[in-house]
């Protein structure tokens, strides 16, 4: 005889931990859908399907949840592409071959590069917002820098630029890219990445 059994409940931990987690994906839609600007705090809470007091329980404001959001989603790119690096026997067709999944995996999520701009105006039009969010992209920058070096010296080639310069143009190239919406299906923002990191590393001489 089958016996269902009961959902496990989630501990208050678990339950804040999810609430959170619902409150950053519906600002992720909505900041998509309507722009920071067009989307309140209330918006954001219905979309998730709580009220504006779970909201202030995780966020102290709309600012607050939009950096929260843009952190994370640097953590993970950030460490995505430091695992393709993991690996000290990977040879360097394993090494781009690795980035070319990862190319993929965002051009999946066009909607980050859309974010990303739209974070970076905010901190121009909010100058409380800017400190925070500036900060936000220079960690970035200088993670993805961290990589983009880790990548030359592990193909033995001399970068033409600084890792932080290279990685600020990538970005640069990224939030351009975006607000070409419609070229989008022609040139893939982690495509184009790629076309323009593998020429940087064609073109580089070897580490003597």
């Amino acid at each position: 005889m089958y016996t269902a059994t009961k959902p496990q409940r989630l501990s208050r931990e678990e339950s804040r931990l999810q609430t959170r987690a619902d409150l950053l994906a519906a600002a992720k839609r909505l900041f998509v859908e309507k722009g920071f600007g067009g989307t309140s705090l209330r918006d954001i809470a219905a979309e998730a399907g709580y009220t504006q007091g779970a909201f202030y329980s995780n966020f102290a404001s709309k600012e607050d949840l939009f950096v929260e959001l843009m952190r994370e989603r640097s953590r993970t790119q950030v460490s995505d592409i430091g695992r393709t690096l993991s690996d000290p026997s990977a040879s360097a067709d394993d090494i781009l071959n690795a980035l070319e999944v990862w190319a993929q995996t965002l051009d999946a999520e066009p909607e980050w590069s859309v974010l990303g701009v739209e974070f970076k105006l905010q901190g121009r039009r909010n100058p409380v917002f800017a400190t925070a969010s500036q900060a936000l992209l220079d960690a970035h920058r200088d993670g993805l820098a961290y990589c983009i070096g880790q990548i030359f010296a592990r193909l033995e080639k001399v970068p033409p630029e600084s890792p932080t310069v290279l990685a600020a143009a990538f970005m640069g190239l990224s939030q351009g890219l975006a607000l070409q919406r419609s070229m989008l299906a022609e040139a893939p923002i982690g495509h184009m990445i790629m076309v323009f990191l593998r020429s940087l590393l064609a073109a580089a001489p070897r580490v003597r």
